[in-house]
């Protein structure tokens, strides 16, 4: 016996008769919304970064560019024995910047944010990992560190901290807020 498919159509319209269509209430996002929801907030962090650090460098002051010499500075006020402990590895860096694949210019940026963020937070000691790669920044790190004014010393750092690929950082500080380290 053959059942008329009509049939069950008309049962089926005449039992969703009342019903209403219901609104979808999940938003769904494609793969390019997060993407440029990702990029805008890289953005923002960047353009924050960029308030923070509010000290400019110049690219046009040159004083190091042999990079086989030591790199090693003290301003001309600074304590020639604060250049001897810290390149004995006296001192241990509080914050380490690691400048590994990033251009110079945003090298520059994440420089003067660590320098801003270390004044901020009152830490002596930096450490910024430069690397050795073309020696691009092992050049440029040396002379922006010589144009920041709260820059008290820099060193070659130790091979603890380094060596040739990275520089350590004195900073200065209100007398209050540092006790030295024992040696």
């Amino acid at each position: 016996m053959k059942k008329n498919p009509d049939a069950q159509d008309i049962d089926f319209d005449s039992m969703m008769s009342g019903v209403k269509k219901i609104q979808q209430d999940k938003v769904v996002f494609s793969r390019h919304q997060k993407q440029n929801t990702q990029l805008k907030k890289k953005q923002a962090d960047d353009e924050a970064k960029k308030v923070s650090a509010s000290f400019e460098f110049s690219d046009g002051f040159e004083s190091y560019s042999d990079t086989q010499q030591v790199i090693s500075f003290v301003q001309p006020e600074g304590d020639k024995s604060e250049l001897k402990k810290l390149r004995r590895g006296v001192y241990a860096p509080d914050l380490i910047l690691d400048l590994h694949g990033l251009t110079k210019e945003q090298s520059k940026r994440e420089l003067a944010a660590l320098l801003h963020e270390a004044h901020k937070q009152r830490h002596y000691c930096v450490s910024i990992m430069h690397g050795k790669g073309n020696q691009v920044l092992k050049r440029a790190v040396p002379n922006w560190l010589m144009q920041h004014p709260g820059v008290m010393a820099f060193h070659q750092a130790p091979k603890t901290w380094g060596g040739e690929s990275a520089v350590l950082v004195l900073m200065e500080l209100p007398e209050e807020s540092f006790t030295w380290p024992q040696e």
